[in-house]
């Protein structure tokens, strides 16, 4: 079982908007030398709405060339359509990805049964491990703890990323004591507290601007150092909810650019992250001590 930081990374892209990969290969290495436990690819914060299908399995292979073995490679694999789920997920798995994260079926809003024959469709399709992937916020749809109860005995699905942001979701999930099935908090404002709750760690939007001090505040946590990782997550706090002033990904885009690691590139129908949250974002890099002026 994967414990700790993993980094929902994003794809890094020049001004007209074409994958920058060079960028891409340095922003893994960041990651890896920093101590994250594994790389989400193609994820929400990896602009998979915007990217085409061979762009996107492209990404994917390309992260996995970079990371060369030193971490493991999620691959971002939903779709709200159940065949092309299976085709994406069938495609990282030939890339190489170490399993595949999938997001609840957005805009369509099916209902708990529809969900659980999804998963289990895509599961049953595709022999590799499978992270489940709930985001209601963004989806419009809110899987609910007693169908990842019943999706735990799928044999190849082996996690969830709860994005709720809701202390009682997580409580409710961690009291179905499910063996061997990873629970990772999908919101960092409620990071720490999720995983000093009993969550066996953190998919990061916060890890791609700040790896190192999200890889040593989410190993205390998950060891239960709640003193230790209520320090390091103080310097944070600014960042979890700065790079979230806009829709993800533009602010940690904006604020990787900002830092020199990245060009300013993304696509519509996401901009560039507004003038009037600048500041706040530059504020909250200074907090983390990750920006000098």
């Amino acid at each position: 079982m994967i414990t700790g930081s993993l980094v929902a990374l994003v794809t890094p892209m020049k001004a007209d908007g074409a994958i920058d990969f060079e960028a891409l290969e340095r922003l893994v290495e960041r990651q890896v030398l920093a101590g994250t436990a594994a790389i989400i690819s193609v994820g929400t914060s990896g602009e998979s709405s915007t990217l085409t299908v061979a762009e996107h399995t492209d990404v994917i292979r390309r992260t996995i060339d970079a990371a060369g073995g030193r971490v493991q490679v999620i691959a971002g694999t939903g779709a709200n359509n159940t065949d092309e789920a299976i085709h994406l997920t069938k495609a990282a798995a030939a890339a190489g990805a170490d399993g595949a994260l999938l997001v609840t079926p957005y805009y369509n809003k099916p209902p708990q049964e529809g969900l659980f024959q999804h998963f289990t469709k895509v599961a049953e399709a595709v022999d590799l491990p499978q992270y489940l992937y709930n985001v209601p916020g963004r989806t419009a749809c809110d899987m609910l703890p007693s169908t990842v109860e019943r999706l735990a005995e799928v044999p190849n699905i082996v996690g969830l990323k709860e994005a709720k942001g809701d202390l009682d979701r997580v409580r409710d999930l961690v009291a179905l004591g499910l063996p061997d099935f990873a629970l990772y908090s999908g919101d960092d404002a409620t990071a720490r507290a999720s995983m000093l709750a009993g969550f066996h760690g953190d998919i990061s939007v916060t890890a791609n601007v700040a790896p190192e001090q999200m890889a040593r505040m989410c190993k205390a946590a998950v060891a239960g150092d709640a003193e230790e990782a209520a320090t390091i997550d103080a310097d944070l706090a600014g960042l979890h909810r700065a790079l979230f002033v806009e829709a993800n990904p533009i602010p940690v885009k904006w604020a990787l650019a900002e830092m020199g690691l990245i060009e300013r590139g993304i696509r519509l129908p996401l901009v560039e992250l507004d003038e009037w949250h600048h500041e706040d974002v530059r504020a909250a890099l200074r907090m983390a001590g990750l920006l000098e002026n």
